[in-house]
C-alpha cells in the first residue's frame, strides 16, 4: 500500500463514526483546486506509513474507534487495496472509500466481496465539463457514469460530492448533475477554500448566494442535496 499519511483520531472524515483516516499517494486525476495535490504530484515529499504498524494500532484502538475511512489522492490505484481493506474488517471496523470513481472495476469487485460500508465519491462536475475540472482532456465519461450506477445498485451507505469553484463551474454543470444523478441519492455540494492547488491555481469561491442558487436547482431532482463547508 502505497500509504503517506494517517490521522489516528476524526470526527470529520466517517460521517456518525468515531474513526481513523489512511491517505494514499498519487492521483489519476488533476484537478486544478486539488486540496492534497502534494499527494497527488509528489507523495514522496510525505513519509511513508507501515500498513502493519497501522493495522496493528487499529487492533489497540477496535471497541473506541469504529471506521476507517481511505482516502487520497486515489485509492483504487493501489494493487494492495483489497487485501488492505481485508485486513481492516477482519479486525471489525466499517470501511469508507473516497474515489474519484474512474476505476469502476475495483469499486465493484471491492462491493462484490462486501469490503466497503460507505463509498464518497466525487462528481467533478457536469458530463460535458469533467475534462476542464480534472484536468485530463479526452476523460472517458462513460467510467464515471459506470461508477455512479455501480453505487446506486449497491445496498451500502454512498454520497455524491462536488466541491464549485468559481471559473470551473456554472449552473449548466449542476443543472446536468440534478439529471444524471440517481434522485434519491444523497449529494453535497462543497464550498471550494483557497489552496495552491496544482500548477497555476485561478480558482475562487462561490458566494453563500451562489452556491443556494446550485443548490436550489439540484434540490427539485435530488430532494436530499445540501452544502457542505459553508458559513
Amino acid at each position: 500500500m502505497n500509504i503517506h499519511g494517517f490521522t489516528k483520531t476524526t470526527l470529520l472524515d466517517y460521517p456518525g463514526l468515531l474513526a481513523a483516516t489512511v491517505f494514499t499517494g498519487g492521483c489519476n486525476f488533476r484537478c486544478p483546486f486539488c486540496h492534497n495535490y502534494e499527494l497527488v504530484l509528489a507523495p514522496e515529499v510525505f513519509p511513508k506509513e507501515d500498513p502493519d504498524e497501522i493495522l496493528h494500532f487499529l487492533k489497540k484502538r477496535f471497541g473506541i474507534l469504529k471506521g476507517v475511512c481511505i482516502t487520497g489522492g486515489e485509492p483504487t490505484l493501489n494493487p494492495d487495496l483489497t487485501e488492505f481493506i481485508a485486513q481492516i474488517k477482519e479486525i471489525g471496523y466499517k470501511v469508507k472509500l473516497d474515489t474519484n470513481g474512474f476505476r469502476p472495476e475495483t469499486l465493484n469487485y471491492l462491493l462484490e466481496r462486501c469490503l466497503l460500508d460507505y463509498v464518497a465519491m466525487d462528481i467533478k462536475a457536469g458530463r460535458n465539463n469533467y475534462s476542464a475540472a480534472t484536468g485530463i482532456a479526452n476523460l472517458d465519461i462513460k467510467k464515471i457514469e459506470h461508477s455512479v450506477e455501480i453505487l446506486a445498485a449497491s445496498d451500502i451507505k454512498y454520497e455524491f460530492r462536488t466541491t464549485a469553484v468559481k471559473n470551473i463551474h456554472t449552473l449548466a454543470d449542476f443543472k446536468d448533475i440534478s439529471c444524471w444523478l440517481p434522485n434519491n441519492c444523497q449529494y453535497f455540494i462543497q464550498s471550494y477554500k483557497d489552496t495552491e492547488g496544482i500548477g497555476e491555481n485561478n480558482c475562487d469561491s462561490f458566494s453563500k448566494d451562489e452556491l443556494e442558487s446550485f443548490l436550489n436547482v439540484v434540490k427539485t431532482s435530488i430532494p436530499n442535496t445540501s452544502l457542505r463547508g459553508v458559513e
